[in-house]
């Protein structure tokens, strides 16, 4: 079975980045066993219909817009999606479910997929996270692992560790 974490956000809009942040994190503290690919899917939206053909699990992190506090994390199979709408309705929540709905138009089985979702504090023209979602980061990210764990895949910390504000300014100054 092929799986896939899939990031999607713009870093460029705050809260909005915390699926691009998470997989950054995850890729650089953590190998998985068995590998899985982890994907920064960006704002590309319907631009990874191929990524939703060629795999059986897709696993997709975005922040989600439900009526909670900042910080709640929910994981929500994409059949269930309709009427949440992910994040603030922004390009690539749109691609993204659209991408599930043309699979289906084509005739092709449908990964299994879901959304780790958490719920953003700000979407605005800022770098980094707000101060809710970074204080909220490691149970979110503890979520997603411990996902995996429930679909057989063990993650094993690397050392030494990167902490989110390293991840983080890589994304401000990438040649660093």
């Amino acid at each position: 079975m092929s799986i896939v974490v899939l990031g999607v956000g713009n870093v460029l809009e705050e809260d909005d980045g915390v699926g691009i942040y998470t997989c950054a994190y995850l890729n650089t503290n953590y190998t998985f066993t068995p590998e899985i690919d982890i994907i920064n899917g960006g704002v590309e939206g319907i631009n990874l219909l191929n990524l939703f053909m060629e795999h059986d699990r897709i696993i997709i992190l975005d922040t989600i817009n439900l009526d909670d506090e900042a910080g709640s994390i929910y994981n929500i199979p994409s059949y269930e999606l309709s009427g949440f709408g992910l994040n603030s309705g922004g390009a690539h929540e749109v691609g993204v479910m659209q991408c599930l709905d043309m699979i289906e138009l084509m005739g092709h089985p449908l990964p299994e997929s879901n959304v780790i979702g958490i719920v953003p504090k700000s979407i605005t023209f800022h770098m980094g996270l707000s101060v809710e979602l970074m204080e909220r980061f490691e149970a979110y990210i503890q979520t997603v692992i411990n996902y995996l764990k429930t679909i057989h895949i063990d993650a094993t910390p690397k050392e030494p560790h990167t902490d989110l504000i390293e991840i983080i300014e890589t994304f401000k100054y990438p040649s660093r």
